[in-house]
């Protein structure tokens, strides 16, 4: 058979500890990033709540129009 490897384990830490190293790696937005990307999420939507309200309406009337 093949030979077997030994592979050292990395030290084990605490998962506190290892959650505090990954949190300081984040690069947080500045505001003003944030801003401008809310509005953009708000406008799509409801930009898309009309389409799909507008589409709704033509739909329903449609179908009282056939039965």
């Amino acid at each position: 058979m093949g030979e077997t490897v030994k592979t050292e384990k990395a030290p084990k830490t605490s998962f506190f500890d290892g959650l505090k190293a990954e949190y300081k790696k984040i690069i947080w937005p500045d505001q003003k990033t944030v801003t401008k990307q809310t509005i953009a999420v708000v406008s799509v939507s409801v930009a898309l709540g009309v389409i799909i309200a507008g589409l709704d309406i033509i739909i329903v009337e449609a179908l009282k129009l056939v039965i």
